[in-house]
């Protein structure tokens, strides 16, 4: 019997073997991410549609702008902000356009991460650290001297 496929252009198993399968066996288009829908419907204007990742962007290019006019901690906890919003927005929000690039779960996470990492490196930063953390004197006294 030759196999049928979806609307998506898969072939499920129950068209290959006669069985009931969950997933597809082959896959001919991309499936959109989980909230990887427009942000707005399709009235809205283009930026409108897509307002998520405009937020993040915007907060990462004031944070760029701030590193380039020699307030590196400031922009760099500026950009780490942008992520960390963006992360709360994935969470919250059912619907964020192009923010959503991975599963849910993994967009936070990632988002999380890089986030947290970027406002806690840009704390460290030499000189006069805000953030002391007593544990990286000695990795590089023990690898580096």
């Amino acid at each position: 019997m030759p196999a049928e496929p979806e609307s998506d252009g898969a072939v499920t198993g129950e068209a290959a073997t006669g069985r009931p399968h969950r997933y597809a066996l082959w896959t001919r288009t991309t499936a959109r991410p989980e909230g990887g829908g427009r942000a707005a419907g399709r009235d809205a204007s283009a930026p409108a549609r897509q307002w998520p990742i405009l937020v993040v962007l915007g907060g990462v290019a004031l944070g760029l702008v701030l590193i380039a006019a020699d307030h590196f901690r400031a922009g760099a906890v500026i950009v780490g902000a942008a992520l960390l919003v963006g992360a709360a927005m994935r969470f919250t929000l059912p619907r964020v356009g192009m923010l959503a690039v991975r599963s849910r779960f993994t967009d936070v996470i990632t988002y999380l991460l890089l986030g947290t990492g970027i406002v806690l490196l840009a704390l460290m930063v030499q000189p006069d650290p805000i953030l002391d953390v007593p544990f990286l004197e000695d990795i590089i006294r023990f690898s580096v001297r």
